[in-house]
C-alpha cells in the first residue's frame, strides 16, 4: 500500500494525511455495480502500477476456512477476513503517452483485461497519467472503429 500511496501521490488535501491504498478489490467492486449499475468503467491510475514486478488482485474473501459469496457485509466480519489476490506480471515501460490500449505493455494490456474479465464490465478508459486528459480509451468491441 505504501508503493501505491506514494507514487499516485494519496494524500488528503486538507489535512495532508496519507490515504489507505490497497490491491483493486474486485468484491467490492461488484457490489458497486449491483448497486450503481454502470456498463463500462474508467480504470484510473495504472500509471500507479509501472514498476512493481508483480501486480495484485484481490478477487475473494474467505472467513474461517470458506469463501464468501462476495464482499463481507459488516466490519467485524471485514476484519477476521483473509482476501485472496491473484497476481500477475507487472511492467516497467513508461505508459504515460499511450493513447490506445494496443500501446500499454502487454503485462499492462493482460491486467486490464483480467480486470475486465472478473468483473464482467467493459473498461472503456484507463488512466494512464497524473492529469486528468492523461487516458487511453479502449472501444467496446461491438462499437464501429
Amino acid at each position: 500500500g505504501d508503493h501505491l500511496g506514494t507514487v499516485g501521490a494519496e494524500f488528503g488535501t486538507t489535512t495532508g494525511r496519507a490515504r489507505r491504498c490497497g490491491w483493486l478489490d474486485i468484491p467490492q467492486m461488484r457490489y458497486s455495480n449491483m448497486v450503481n449499475g454502470f456498463t463500462e468503467l474508467n480504470l484510473t491510475k495504472l500509471d500507479v502500477l509501472t514498476g512493481l514486478e508483480k501486480v495484485k488482485i484481490g478477487v475473494a474473501y474467505w472467513y474461517k476456512g470458506q469463501k464468501l459469496d462476495g464482499m463481507p457485509s459488516n466490519l467485524q466480519l471485514l476484519e477476521e477476513s483473509v482476501v485472496q489476490y491473484e497476481e500477475m506480471d507487472g511492467w516497467s515501460e513508461d505508459i504515460s503517452k499511450c493513447k490506445t490500449f494496443e500501446e500499454l505493455p502487454v503485462a499492462a494490456q493482460k491486467y486490464v483485461l483480467r480486470v475486465e474479465e472478473l468483473l464482467g464490465t467493459h473498461i472503456k478508459w484507463i488512466g494512464v497519467g497524473p492529469d486528468r486528459f492523461d487516458v487511453s480509451t479502449r472501444p467496446h468491441p461491438l462499437e464501429k472503429a
